[in-house]
């Protein structure tokens, strides 16, 4: 067997207070741009989306530790969330063909 020498990360306290100043501003950044800012519809959801994956980088490089880990670790991330985005596009490619369920006002 061989033997591993992987030594775990310990984050500082700065560092994770940082990173969560970090996602405490970018979900008032959300909060703003959804009430307060007049963003036409497509772009929209792409800004909120965008806000949303930074923070979701965040939490998965720093909070998960997946900065430091071993890479196969965020390749295993990264593939799941690509298949999830492939399976959510693949059944959201026929809602242009359905019949409506109740009737439109």
């Amino acid at each position: 067997m061989s033997e591993h020498n992987h030594e775990h990360h310990v984050s500082s306290a700065g560092q994770l207070w940082a990173v969560g100043t970090a996602l405490l501003i970018l979900t008032i950044i959300t909060v703003v741009l959804a009430k307060f800012v007049a963003i036409p519809p497509p772009f929209d959801v792409v800004t909120a989306m965008a806000v949303a994956l930074v923070k979701a980088f965040l939490v998965a490089a720093f909070f998960m530790n997946l900065y430091w880990d071993v890479k196969f670790n965020a390749m295993l991330l990264i593939m799941a969330v690509s298949f999830f985005i492939l399976m959510v596009a693949i059944t959201l490619l026929d809602t242009m063909y359905r019949n409506d369920v109740v009737p439109s006002f």
